[in-house]
């Protein structure tokens, strides 16, 4: 199985970590975050890409997807903050050639003073972890 998924959580949380030194980062699902600012950086699918597999059935690529929860409960400027750390992430994501699909905030269903933005993100990734934007 091809997997980038250290790799990718250690370059966007070194990038965050630079502005944010006290942001929560996680490479796991929060449903309710232990401190603020929160992200999220999660590896959600993970799926050879058929057109490159061999008649041997090995994969030689993978199409992945990654999800990117942030959340802020700051009583003035949640949403700004939000905005701004999806920002950060969102501009290395493309870096690393991957390609937004969505972006959108999200009702907190754990607590309404929280302001959450979800974003996804899709590329193709070699065997020798090369990624393709798609």
């Amino acid at each position: 199985m091809i997997d980038i998924e250290t790799e990718v959580f250690n370059i966007v949380s070194k990038k965050v970590r630079e502005e944010y030194p006290k942001v929560y980062m996680t490479g796991e699902y929060v449903k309710s975050p232990p401190s603020f600012p929160c992200v999220s950086l999660i590896e959600v699918d993970n799926q050879i890409y058929r057109n490159t597999r061999t008649t041997e059935c090995i994969e030689n690529h993978v199409q992945v997807l990654y999800e990117v929860n942030v959340y802020s409960n700051k009583t003035s400027g949640k949403k700004a903050e939000c905005k701004a750390i999806i920002s950060l992430i969102d501009k290395e994501m493309e870096a690393l050639g991957f390609t937004r699909t969505l972006m959108n905030p999200v009702p907190n269903e754990e607590e309404a003073t929280v302001y959450r933005i979800v974003a996804r993100y899709r590329a193709i990734v070699s065997k020798n972890k090369v990624i393709y934007r798609r």
